[in-house]
């Protein structure tokens, strides 16, 4: 009886072991196929797949970014800044120029469940308010721009 004890435990060992490794097959192959579905949103014929924009201070467009937004970027150099998984995937070239609908430029609009935070948060991490909240057909909007001058609105279908 204890012979057949011991066999008994050691085939549960087994089955137990392969059945991690299947577990673990099954997160690898998941996070493969993420990865590869991803890519493959970001390459879809003639849409939208990449946005640049100008910055006077490269430094200060991070910290603002991250700050508000908790955006990561990748360094490529002195000149240029990137950020991915936004949204949209982009960048800020080094500029002394900047984005304004006033100079006819196309106007970015991020998306928020709580306006009146994100705007907190845009003034807390040095980001002016240019229009402040107001209604239009789909809910409440405001505009803001980063430290660089470069204009953006938010928008939220919630009610504030």
């Amino acid at each position: 009886m204890i012979e057949n004890d011991n066999k008994t435990q050691g085939e549960e060992q087994i089955l137990r072991a392969k059945i991690s490794n299947l577990e673990s097959l099954l997160e690898v192959y998941t996070k493969q196929k993420e990865i590869k579905k991803r890519k493959n949103k970001m390459n879809i014929h003639e849409k939208i797949n990449y946005v640049e924009l100008p910055a006077k201070n490269l430094q200060s467009t991070k910290t603002f970014f991250t700050k508000v937004f908790d955006w990561s970027f990748t360094d490529y150099s002195t000149e240029y800044i990137a950020f991915s998984k936004e949204g949209l995937d982009g960048g800020f070239y080094k500029s002394d120029l900047s984005s304004s609908t006033t100079k006819g430029s196309a106007l970015i609009v991020f998306y928020s469940n709580d306006l009146k935070n994100t705007q907190s948060k845009i003034i807390d991490a040095n980001g002016s308010i240019i229009k402040p909240i107001f209604q239009f057909p789909g809910g409440h909007r405001f505009h803001f721009s980063d430290p660089s001058g470069n204009e953006f609105a938010v928008w939220s279908d919630k009610y504030i």
